[in-house]
């Protein structure tokens, strides 16, 4: 048993605890969470706050360094490039990317990540760093066929697999799968990732055959003549095991559709933003009752894995779009950031939030010689004053993880820099 304590414990299901402390058991459960009087104060972080660990339930590790590559060019085109550039690496190029993507998430305060991955390497990086993952094995066609390579990867990455590391599988988008391979996809019984409502061209693909993409259309699925939320509610594929990243252009209607069939959205507001994607309506998928939660998506579309710029994005997009100042508070935000990540992921029994037991994943953050400090609100002081450099450590079910100052991996990012060389033109 171990006693973790800092100047503020936010335990997200319940009010800040002031000179709070978490106690951990042998098993990486939490045991109590209270007053440090009352708890001990073994192991202190002066200075301090104790939030939940991070729950990034949309990224792609695998494009770790990925950043910049097509800054500024339109949506169909940007991904044109990000597929050719990515064919010139092998598997270990990306499990060399996504050991460094895995040390910048827990780097930035994140234990959980639900990861969409093209070679399943993800799966390799994040057993061997400790992160928590579901790692979704993406997949692409018009037929059933496409799931051979789903079960290649799922056979090579089995011995990776754990309580900690779950298979998951990735029915890319409804513009590169057909209905019945998300069918296929659904049929295998584990948690489902897709891409939805995502942008402009997707719609107008999906709908008319028409648009941006059509210069591509050899390489996608026939348009269904409706919308990727419409059409797979229409095939009874959506559902509580599907969670759906973006939903930027979710209408009123396919929002209720999401409700009703309880498909969870992660939010990622930074790529939606750099990409010229718009603003998902947040604040109208809340209403409904969808859960939502705050992703990165990957530097491919976001400069980095920082978790406290997408939360603090998705604040200011969300007041913006409904031009209220009260539209997306800080504790609402830091809720979506964990416990709404851990809802989407379907893990909220698990992981989110600092209660009894739960697992122990835990992100102490530094306040001291921020312009929050001394603290008068440790939510509003962690959401706007957070950063990975005020990342003091990272626990995963109690195990440390990241120590700053002490955690380093000068071998996988070199060899992630040389992978990034050869995808230079």
């Amino acid at each position: 048993m171990s006693v973790i304590s800092a100047d503020w414990v936010v335990p997200v299901e319940g009010p800040p605890i002031e000179n709070g402390a978490v106690v951990i058991g042998a098993d990486g459960t939490i045991i109590a969470v209270g007053p440090s009087e009352e708890l001990g104060r073994d192991d202190h972080h002066e200075g301090c706050v104790i939030v939940p660990g991070l729950v990034n339930a949309h990224s792609h590790i695998e494009y770790a360094v990925y950043a910049g590559f097509g800054d500024g060019l339109p949506f169909v085109p940007w991904i044109g490039m990000h597929v050719q550039r990515k064919g010139k690496l092998d598997n270990e190029d990306m499990l060399a990317i996504a050991m460094v993507g895995a040390h910048e998430c827990l780097r930035s305060g994140i234990t959980t990540i639900g990861d969409c991955s093209f070679s399943g390497e993800t799966a390799r990086a994040a057993t061997a760093t400790g992160l928590r993952a579901i790692v979704y094995v993406e997949v692409f066609g018009r037929d059933v066929t496409a799931l051979d390579r789903f079960h290649e990867i799922s056979a090579r990455i089995e011995g990776e697999l754990s309580s900690r590391v779950q298979l998951g599988v990735s029915p890319h988008a409804p513009y590169t799968c057909t209905a019945d391979l998300y069918r296929a996809c659904a049929a295998l019984g584990i948690p489902q990732a897709t891409h939805l409502a995502e942008s402009a061209a997707e719609h107008d693909w999906l709908v008319d055959g028409a648009g941006d993409w059509s210069p591509l259309a050899e390489l996608l699925v026939p348009p269904p003549g409706e919308t990727g939320i419409r059409m797979l509610a229409a095939e009874s594929l959506l559902g509580p095991r599907l969670m759906a990243a973006h939903c930027v252009h979710a209408d009123a209607e396919e929002i209720a559709l999401l409700a009703a069939h309880g498909v969870g959205v992660a939010h990622c507001p930074r790529s939606n933003g750099y990409l010229g994607c718009g603003i998902a309506p947040v604040e109208e998928l809340r209403a409904a009752g969808v859960a939502v939660s705050i992703a990165t998506d990957s530097p491919a579309s976001t400069p980095s894995l920082d978790m406290f710029e997408e939360i603090r994005t998705a604040i200011t997009d969300a007041r913006a779009r409904a031009r209220r100042p009260d539209a997306l508070s800080a504790s609402d935000a830091l809720e979506l950031a964990t416990l709404g990540g851990a809802r989407v992921l379907g893990l909220a029994d698990r992981i989110g939030s600092l209660v009894p037991g739960k697992q122990a994943d835990l992100t102490v953050i530094s306040l001291a010689g921020s312009p929050f400090d001394p603290v008068e609100d440790p939510v509003i002081a962690a959401v706007l004053g957070g950063s990975p450099d005020r990342v003091t450590a990272t626990l995963v079910a109690g195990e440390q993880r990241y120590l700053k100052g002490t955690s380093g991996w000068p071998d996988s990012t070199r060899a992630a820099r040389r992978a990034r060389s050869r995808m230079l033109p």
